[in-house]
């Protein structure tokens, strides 16, 4: 497991960057972290990295939020935490996006942990005072 310590919000791009890479072709991105701990703000970030030119914001309540890059790179951006059954994850359509070939980058996973496909990427962000530990 490798690790990147953020020490401010000006080292996202390059964080940004190294993540990308470490993707190697792996699609589904499951992001944990308690509230609070930068799960939005990373995911910004990569998506701008990718070329998203558009506003970027938490899907908390659409539950997926849409975007494509300059590149024609098609990203979807989801936020589990209100769901309140995995039922409602079907009801979405879950398995259409997960096994797009699009980018699907996934706030509070544990909430669908039966859906996430066999192979995807894992990254963990944990507060560490003013710091971010980014675990992937």
């Amino acid at each position: 497991m490798s690790k990147i310590i953020l020490n401010n919000i000006s080292e996202l791009p390059e964080a940004a960057k190294t993540l990308i890479k470490s993707f190697d072709g792996s699609r589904v991105v499951a992001f944990y972290g308690e509230m609070g701990a930068g799960k939005t703000t990373l995911i910004k970030a990569i998506c701008e990295e990718l070329g998203v030119k558009e506003n970027i914001s938490s899907p908390t309540y659409s539950i997926v939020n849409e975007y494509m890059s300059a590149k024609g790179i098609k990203i979807y951006h989801f936020d589990f935490y209100r769901l309140k059954n995995v039922g409602e994850a079907y009801d979405l359509g879950y398995e259409d996006y997960f096994y797009s070939k699009a980018y699907c980058f996934i706030e509070w996973p544990e909430k669908i942990a039966e859906l996430l496909p066999l192979e995807y990427e894992k990254v963990t962000i944990t507060k560490d005072g003013e710091k971010r530990v980014i675990a992937f």
